[in-house]
């Protein structure tokens, strides 16, 4: 089907009432140790007595690790016991916390379950996203790519809410889900392109739909059946329009290089997800559940 076809999209906007007002990013995994600082100063809250056992200072490191049914944590050289499996870090207002040597916006919770410790970021859907956006697409690309590339994350995002829920979280912070980088990774561009899609997500027959996508499919997109298990009415094998552009990915749903080149010849996001997404519906996510 032409492009040019798309020139006029009916928009049908649906408020769609949604249980999610954050989403929980699994950032470490059962791992032996982690470190873990703010930009403010910053609260550990147990999250079984919701009591505080802890202050961090603002702009300093501290190393955590599991110690037996509970979390330890280094002060002053040496390491304290917190009687508590696990905690919540808050920061105040306007701060960040470093993981990984990024800073996120949003809580942390610590986790101990016996394997390890797990770092999960419970952070409010469309400040995930502006942590997404730019991780997935390059910041110097179309704004429009952005738009599409915001509204195709937040879509798969919701639709996949619980995905991890083994290790307490519902998404990764890698291409196995999303990529991820957090407060690091934004540009004021990429948070642009979030904040003007806000709430908006892909829906099919009623559900926001999880809206695949690759780097680029190698001259022609790939139905799911093609890859995985079973035909999906919403994901056609189209022209990708990245030809010259190697295959990276699976090659389902939308090509991210795809987006940009039609963003370049004028395409807006509408359009550009309408045609790598078949019979899809625009909606919009109630803001108190979402912010």
């Amino acid at each position: 089907m032409g492009m040019r076809k798309f020139l006029f999209i009916l928009f049908i906007f649906i408020i769609l009432c949604s249980p999610c007002y954050a989403i929980k990013i699994g950032l470490q995994t059962e791992v032996g140790r982690t470190y873990i600082g703010a930009s403010t100063k910053a609260e550990i809250i147990d999250c079984k007595t919701n009591k505080l056992v802890y202050n961090l200072e603002k702009m300093k490191g501290y190393e955590f690790k599991p110690y037996k049914d509970c979390i330890a944590i280094k002060v002053d050289g040496q390491f304290k016991k917190i009687n508590s499996n696990r905690v919540v870090i808050k920061p105040e207002a306007g701060g960040f916390v470093s993981v990984k040597r990024k800073w996120y916006r949003g809580h942390f919770q610590l986790y101990n379950d016996g394997s390890g410790l797990t770092v999960i970021n419970d952070i409010p859907i469309e400040q995930y996203l502006k942590g997404v956006v730019p991780s997935e697409m390059p910041s110097g690309w179309e704004h429009d790519a952005h738009k599409a590339q915001a509204i195709a994350a937040r879509s798969y995002a919701l639709a996949n809410l619980g995905k991890r829920g083994k290790y307490g979280y519902d998404l990764k912070d890698t291409p196995e889900d999303q990529a991820y980088g957090g407060a690091s990774a934004e540009t004021v561009h990429t948070n642009d392109a979030v904040s003007e899609t806000e709430g908006i997500v892909l829906v099919y027959d009623g559900k926001i739909i999880p809206a695949f996508y690759s780097a680029s499919a190698g001259g022609k997109t790939r139905s799911s059946g093609q890859v995985w298990t079973k035909d999906l009415e919403w994901l056609p094998s189209v022209p990708s329009f990245d030809d010259g552009v190697k295959k990276n990915g699976h090659g389902v749903g939308m090509s991210q290089y795809g987006a940009n080149n039609l963003a370049k010849k004028g395409y807006n996001c509408y359009q550009i997800l309408k045609y790598f997404y078949s019979n899809v519906r625009f909606a919009k996510i109630k803001p108190e559940y979402y912010k």
